[in-house]
């Protein structure tokens, strides 16, 4: 997920958070790389969970304190025959690049934690990269999903760098089989978020894998509150779909306006949409036959137990069906987890090492693999909405 500075207020949270798990350790930082010498691995966050996208950033620290309470409970994490727990600390970025390069600074320097969960967006990410590769300390997004994220201007793998989800190309392709293949659309309209590479990234991988017609192109930013000219635009061009790579905030008014001026084709759209407000934005009644990209869904009908498992202890805890990216951050920290026991170590250079070499790991997305880009290859979804409900998911193959 790639986001700049958006104009909706979620939250006027300022302070910086930090929250500690008992115990006591030794660390040593540099830029060598972050280890603990005692009875505890310190797992940092770096993560908006103020500013514009707080929506997504407390649903992802949602994630990652249910994933570090269970693994505690559960003894801590297999070191050279003994358990470490882990001790957090989650620092907030205020959702702008300065604050998470800043917040990647400490983490990765004072606080010498030995890995990172975080940033969500593409853009904060990216900002935090030259700390934490200076100090060798490995990070992964929940969800930073532009194709060139973990890579450098080079081509060459970024060392440091990591996601669990899915990256663009991936999503519009899959979204670009659905419409062909299960919906059978052959006239296509495309409203993309040109605000971001996000929005523009998935409507052209969209665009290389679609076989129909996309008859038309039209753009809007992000802030947008009237789409009837756009949406007037479409209207007649005798289309059988609308394909809308956005978030929530915009793609829940397009519904909306789109529905109350009779356009009731199909609505595909990208995990930005993966969100309980998509519905209250564009109404339950209009938010039907909408459809998007996701890498989880309580829906799917999986016979995943870990998945299973994580959404009644969701539950649980935060009195709610679990989202997306609070799933993407709970399977972050299984793979930093993954990743310490498989070196034997809670040195940050040797965690890098081993996340790259990640295979067929359990995971509450799906069974996953780290690929040599150190991107995660599992399933996909497509979910469907009818009446403001997820009601199926159905896993692309």
């Amino acid at each position: 997920m790639k986001i700049s500075m958006r104009k909706i207020i979620l939250g006027a949270i300022t302070a910086v958070s930090a929250i500690t798990l008992a115990g006591c350790a030794t660390t040593t930082a540099g830029d060598k790389g972050n280890s603990s010498t005692g009875n505890t691995v310190k797992i940092g966050m770096n993560m908006e969970l103020s500013g514009s996208a707080a929506g997504y950033g407390n649903q992802m620290k949602q994630g990652f304190d249910l994933a570090v309470k269970q693994i505690n409970a559960d003894g801590g994490i297999k070191v050279n025959g003994k358990k470490v727990k882990i001790k957090t600390v989650i620092r907030d970025n205020k959702s702008t690049t300065s604050g998470s390069s800043s917040v990647a600074a400490q983490l990765a320097g004072s606080d010498s934690v030995s890995a990172i969960v975080g940033p969500a967006t593409t853009n904060d990410g990216t900002a935090a990269i030259p700390n934490i590769t200076k100090a060798k300390v490995p990070s992964v997004s929940p969800s930073a999903t532009d194709p060139d994220y973990t890579l450098q201007k080079n081509g060459k793998v970024q060392p440091y760098v990591f996601r669990a989800c899915f990256e663009n190309n991936f999503q519009g392709e899959t979204a670009a089989h659905f419409v062909d293949n299960t919906l059978k659309a052959k006239n296509v309209a495309i409203l993309e978020d040109n605000s971001s590479d996000y929005g523009t990234g998935l409507a052209k991988a969209f665009k290389g894998a679609f076989k129909g017609n996309v008859v038309s192109t039209q753009s809007f930013s992000e802030g947008d509150k009237d789409f009837n000219a756009l949406l007037t635009g479409i209207k007649n061009k005798n289309i059988n779909a609308i394909y809308v790579p956005g978030y929530y905030s915009e793609v829940g008014l397009i519904i909306k306006q789109a529905r109350s001026m009779g356009i009731n084709v199909p609505i595909i759209g990208s995990d930005g949409m993966a969100d309980p407000k998509l519905a209250e934005i564009a109404g339950d009644k209009n938010a039907s036959d909408v459809y998007y990209t996701t890498p989880f869904s309580t829906k799917s009908g999986s016979t995943n137990k870990m998945a299973e498992s994580f959404m009644t202890a969701f539950k649980k805890q935060y009195h709610t069906d679990a989202p997306t990216f609070s799933a993407l951050a709970y399977d972050s920290v299984l793979m930093i987890k993954q990743a310490i026991e498989d070196a034997k170590s809670t040195d940050s250079v040797k965690i890098a090492q081993s996340l790259a070499k990640i295979k067929h790991m359990p995971a509450v997305t799906g069974e996953m693999t780290v690929n040599k880009t150190h991107d995660p290859e599992k399933p996909i979804m497509i979910e469907k909405l009818t009446n403001g409900k997820v009601v199926s998911a159905i896993e692309q193959k």
